[in-house]
C-alpha cells in the first residue's frame, strides 16, 4: 500500500484547510485509517482515526469539533476536514493504514499503523 497525502499549506488562524489521502497498490477498505501529525520539536501524536466501516471514528481532544475525518473506500481515500486552525495546529500531517480495531486502545497509537504517507505540511498563522 502505498499513501500519498496532500493538502497542506499556509493559511490564517480561523481558516479552512482538507487534507487528502490517496491509497494505491491496494483497496485499503479493510485497514482502519488514520490522520497524526508532528508539531516543530515535538513527537507525532494521533489526530483523528476511522474505522473500516467509515462509521465509527474518533478524535483527539484538542481537535474535537474542528476537524473532521472522512473515507470513500470506492475512490481508496480518506480526508480530514480542518477548521477553525489555530497556530498550535502546525504540524505535518501523515495519513496511516493500519489493521487495527477501531474498539482497540491500539487504534491511538502510530506504532499500529503499517502504512505511512510521506507527510504534508500546514503552517497556520497567527
Amino acid at each position: 500500500v502505498q499513501l500519498q497525502a496532500s493538502g497542506g499549506g499556509l493559511v490564517q488562524a480561523g481558516g479552512s484547510l482538507r487534507l487528502s489521502c490517496a491509497a494505491s497498490g491496494r483497496s485499503v477498505s479493510s485497514y482502519s485509517m488514520g490522520w497524526f501529525r508532528q508539531p516543530p520539536g515535538k513527537e507525532r501524536e494521533f489526530v483523528a482515526g476511522v474505522g473500516r466501516n467509515g462509521r465509527n471514528k474518533d478524535y483527539a481532544d484538542f481537535v474535537k469539533g474542528r476537524f473532521t475525518i472522512s473515507r470513500d473506500s470506492a475512490k481508496n481515500t480518506v480526508s480530514l476536514q480542518m477548521n477553525s486552525l489555530r497556530p498550535e495546529d502546525t504540524a505535518v500531517y501523515f495519513c496511516a493504514a493500519g489493521i487495527v480495531s477501531h474498539s482497540n486502545i491500539a487504534f491511538y497509537k502510530d506504532s499500529s499503523y503499517q502504512y505511512w504517507g510521506q507527510g504534508t505540511l500546514v503552517t497556520v498563522s497567527s
